[in-house]
């Protein structure tokens, strides 16, 4: 593996990950939900959440820059078979991802021009995002950071529309201030319940930010790199979500119609669209959708790169083939790459074939960006305990993370809620259907964790057992000018 990656990487790749059809079409429908106020308590909350869970990465990651991420950490300080589960788990969100993004980008396409075939551009979309990572870390990274850098003037652009609207500077209606925030019932809606629904689309769309743990393992300074990150993303993202509900908030009541879109077919109906509109600009529409449709590109992107290296960080960790191991010459771990890149294939192809088996797979990944956040609350947890435990000093960490121990608790027991209230209604009248549809992704978690701990008669690491080596089996690290890292 190659440390090729800059902080300038690294920042985008996070805020990247972050930034995506969620906001930009599905974030609306919070502000519906809860009001403007429910919808900014939800979101600033789960943001606080995340940035206790990313220092709590970056911590680790710091001392130990691994490409498994949270995945080896599991393994190394709490117990294998959680690392197993952890790394498949996610493996699996990202190439069911991949496929579900190959087939938006097809629908999108047709925005333009409806009579053409969408198969043939998803499978374009395929091809180049299979090029961009076979060629190496660094065409991904240079990649991911101009994608990124599209969306991110997207929505400073939208900022500066937005308030100009509201201050009675653009739009042609005079100010409009904050009226809709004690329209009817807001600006709260719903009370706690609704706040609670917000909550998880809040969480989904943050999740991506742990992408910047992965990235680690080929970062060229992760003692830098990854806490400038880290905390850079975390501003940036809390600072544009918030304001971009603010501002959606204060230009749509919630009682707006346009708020409830969260499919990429209704970008005209996008709160971003609408406020461009607004403005007077004409084009909204198709500069939203070229915009979305980079969003959706920039996933399929990091999630090839985020599957891919951690497909070979558990062959690695001998819970997969261990060819999915081998590096070429150019730092890629070329055989789980196109292993990574055929199954998210078959799941593309599955989508034509039968679409039930494809909504089904689609459900089973439904949690597992959650199931990821619990991993790295509890192996951090761990391995300050075993770093302090083996006769450690603080001071030897180049970064630490916020509020220990109460970060990785408040992240774990946050995560616990937002995954058990994912559809309390059901369990209330007792839809099965429903229940196995929303939490399918639990018991294929627990299926992989028994599987491995009955199979290998694994146990919770003792403080003492816990391997804080700065390295992970057989993985060797080379810097971009040839030398290796010890």
């Amino acid at each position: 593996m190659k440390r090729t990656l800059q902080t300038r990487h690294l920042s985008m790749i996070a805020l990247g990950g972050s930034i995506g059809t969620g906001m930009m079409i599905a974030s609306g429908s919070a502000i519906s939900t809860a009001g403007p106020g429910g919808a900014l308590v939800a979101y600033s909350m789960m943001g606080i959440m995340v940035y206790f869970l990313m220092t709590s990465l970056g911590e680790m990651a710091t001392y130990i820059p691994l490409t498994g991420s949270f995945a080896t950490y599991c393994t190394k300080f709490v117990d294998p078979a959680l690392g197993f589960a952890m790394g498949w788990n996610y493996w699996l969100n990202w190439v069911i991802t991949i496929a579900v993004d190959a087939v938006t980008s097809g629908v999108i396409i047709q925005f333009w021009w409806p009579q053409f075939p969408e198969w043939i551009f998803s499978g374009f979309v395929l091809l180049v995002i299979f090029l961009i990572n076979y060629l190496s870390v660094r065409s991904y990274g240079e990649t991911e950071y101009w994608l990124s850098i599209i969306k991110v003037v997207t929505i400073i652009v939208f900022l500066i529309v937005g308030f100009m609207i509201i201050f009675g500077i653009m739009g042609g209606q005079g100010p409009i201030g904050l009226k809709n925030f004690h329209y009817k019932k807001a600006p709260f809606v719903g009370g706690f319940p609704s706040i609670l629904t917000v909550f998880l689309v809040a969480g989904m769309s943050f999740q991506g930010t742990e992408l910047v743990g992965i990235t680690a393992g080929e970062s060229a300074t992760p003692e830098k790199s990854v806490p400038k990150a880290i905390h850079s993303t975390f501003w940036r993202i809390l600072l544009f979500y918030i304001l971009s509900i603010f501002v959606m908030a204060c230009i749509l009541p919630y009682t707006d119609k346009n708020l409830l879109s969260s499919n990429v077919q209704d970008v005209a109906m996008s709160p971003f669209t609408i406020v461009f509109k607004r403005a007077g600009l004409a084009a909204a529409a198709s500069v939203m959708n070229a915009v979305i449709l980079t969003a959706v590109i920039s996933s399929a992107n990091s999630g090839l790169y985020a599957s891919t290296r951690m497909l070979f960080s558990q062959a690695r960790e001998g819970y997969a083939w261990r060819g999915f191991g081998y590096v070429n010459k150019r730092g890629i771990p070329i055989y789980a790459l196109l292993g990574t890149m055929a199954v998210s294939l078959a799941i593309y192809l599955l989508h034509f074939v039968s679409a039930n088996a494809y909504n089904y797979l689609i459900d089973a990944s439904g949690l597992s960006g959650f199931i990821a956040w619990l991993g790295i609350a509890m192996a951090h947890y761990r391995f300050r305990r075993a770093f302090v435990a083996q006769g450690h000093q603080l001071s030897e960490l180049k970064y630490h993370a916020t509020m220990f121990p109460f970060g990785p608790i408040f992240a774990f027991v946050f995560c616990m809620i937002v995954i058990v209230g994912q559809n309390i209604p059901a369990f209330i009248h007792l839809d099965w259907d429903n229940i196995l549809i929303t939490y399918m992704a639990v018991p294929i978690f627990l299926i992989l964790f028994c599987y491995y701990k009955f199979r290998y008669k694994t146990h919770l690491l003792s403080l003492q057992e816990a391997d804080l080596s700065r390295s992970s089996r057989g993985e060797k690290y080379i810097t971009a000018d040839g030398k290796e890292i010890k």
